[in-house]
């Protein structure tokens, strides 16, 4: 019938619409913000990752004995490369959720965002001053100064796209609460720097203050939720808006969307990945001068004087990689990411970005043979911690399966067991290496080798050892609970219902 429209005529005119919209906002100035995003994120993920390099660097002569005061010197420089990885990321889901509401840009939006993008590629610098000098004010002020100007250009970023509702996400475009709208908006979005504005004064006087108003910046949705709880509890839920009012849902406290999480956690593996083989380039490749007098011209020995820190490479390689491809089959399950996976994630994050501080420990044992026990076991910790919070993500998503996980995963589906294996792997045997260093410490170098040498053969043999565990555990449990007359049900889980 000629009034009938096929779905390609369809199709198509939806398709010229939107060609042509795009080409009007083209010749308007305006662009889509989809690009300026993933470059974003790209850069702040770069900036997140190297955080680790001052920490890395920390220099410890040859005779130097790794006594508590070194011990000190890390455990402080971890702990504050920790809390500054945390309120990068922070920054980063505020700018994606920033972005959620300017749905377009214009050149005035664009330079806007570079010169936020300027100033987080300042935080490194600031870091290393911290971490260099944590006594003394002036790094701690710079970076609490820099987390304000990000806060004041993105508070300015909202101010004109405002102005401008054309740049606005149409849900609020054709709305008549921008005015509330924004409000809200400034107010979330300036809640961090203001904190770090209180941290800048007291790092004058009182430092020790500054660093526990930064770590509230990283801990603060979760505050305002419990207070939020806490006041439902005291005085009643609050009231309603009227039907007429519509209610702004935007919040920047809600988890990001699955595909932003993995995007922006790939970014950190892959940068961590590339930050190994800077050290090898940089480090182990051996002077043309020292390879004539030294080795008689002979390359090949001047290279195997590096041995061991090719091992630690390739070792540290394998385990990043592995750690990633747990984290792609985790997320591969995962519908919906809720808030609290959001922090573990982040927290695994945090210490996957360790990695090269864990890489530095083990390719040292042919320097400092002596130290060798206490490498290896910060070593075993740095990937412990990477790999557990990776289980608690798989953990907290099995207390609400029916929301975050695909039915293949939840409690007694057929990769249940498989993912169980998979994520349990890297925190048991990082455990198990730490552990043998205790009874064998004159071991510990080849412990923690043959831990990095086997995992990856566990990973390629794990999908049969778990069929083999659960054909036998099959078997024994119909030895054990034969049922009479009953019918063979072999795709019956062999774990027990959920609750």
């Amino acid at each position: 019938m000629s009034g009938s429209r096929t779905p390609e005529s369809a199709l198509d005119v939806g398709g010229d619409s939107f060609t042509s919209s795009r080409e009007e906002d083209a010749a308007d100035g305006i662009q889509h913000s989809h690009r300026m995003l993933s470059f974003s994120d790209a850069l702040l993920s770069i900036i997140a990752t190297v955080m680790i390099l001052p920490v890395t660097h920390t220099e410890i002569s040859p005779g130097q004995p790794f006594d508590k005061g070194v011990q000190k010197l890390l455990a402080t420089r971890i702990a504050v490369y920790l809390m500054t990885f945390l309120i990068v990321t922070v920054a980063w889901a505020a700018h994606t959720r920033l972005f959620q509401v300017v749905a377009k840009i214009d050149d005035t939006l664009a330079l806007l965002n570079l010169a936020c993008m300027m100033t987080i590629t300042f935080l490194p610098f600031t870091f290393s001053l911290m971490v260099t000098f944590p006594e003394v004010p002036l790094g701690i002020f710079l970076f609490c100064v820099c987390v304000i100007t990000i806060g004041a250009v993105q508070a300015l970023i909202v101010v004109y796209a405002f102005h401008f509702p054309h740049l606005l996400n149409p849900q609020i475009e054709h709305c008549a609460h921008r005015a509330l709208y924004r409000q809200h908006i400034l107010g979330i979005i300036l809640r961090g720097p203001a904190l770090c504005f209180a941290a800048a004064g007291f790092s004058l006087f009182f430092y020790p203050a500054s660093y526990l108003l930064m770590a509230m910046v990283i801990f603060l949705p979760y505050f305002s939720k419990a207070a939020s709880w806490c006041r439902g509890r005291l005085v009643g839920p609050p009231e309603l808006p009227a039907p007429s009012v519509e209610f702004f849902t935007f919040d920047l406290h809600e988890p990001l969307s699955k595909e932003r999480v993995e995007a922006f956690s790939d970014g950190v593996y892959a940068i961590v990945a590339t930050l190994l083989i800077l050290d090898i380039c940089e480090d182990n490749v051996p002077d043309a001068k020292d390879v004539r007098e030294k080795f008689q011209g002979s390359l090949v020995a001047a290279l195997s004087v590096y041995g061991p820190h090719f091992l630690a490479y390739f070792g540290s390689f394998a385990t990043v990689g592995l750690l990633w491809f747990a984290h792609h089959s985790l997320f591969l399950h995962i519908r919906k990411a809720t808030q609290s996976m959001g922090l573990l994630n982040t927290l695994s994050l945090a210490f996957v970005g360790g990695l090269p501080l864990a890489y530095q420990q083990t390719s040292a044992f042919a320097q400092q043979p002596r130290d060798e026990l206490e490498s290896v076991r910060v070593s075993c910790a740095i990937i412990f911690f990477a790999s557990i919070f990776q289980f608690a993500i798989w953990t907290t998503a099995l207390l609400h399966e029916r929301e975050t996980l695909q039915p293949s995963a939840r409690f007694g589906g057929r990769e249940h067991a498989f993912m169980f294996a998979k994520l349990a792997l890297y925190p048991c045997a990082s455990l198990l290496a730490f552990a043998s260093t205790c009874f064998l410490s004159r071991f510990s170098t080849a412990i923690f080798h043959l831990m990095q040498i086997a995992v990856p053969f566990a990973f390629l043999l794990l999908r049969l050892l778990v069929r083999l565990a659960l054909a036998v555990l099959q078997a024994l449990r119909g030895l054990r609970l034969p049922e009479p007359g009953g019918e063979d049900d072999s795709r019956a889980p062999l774990l027990p219902a959920a609750c």
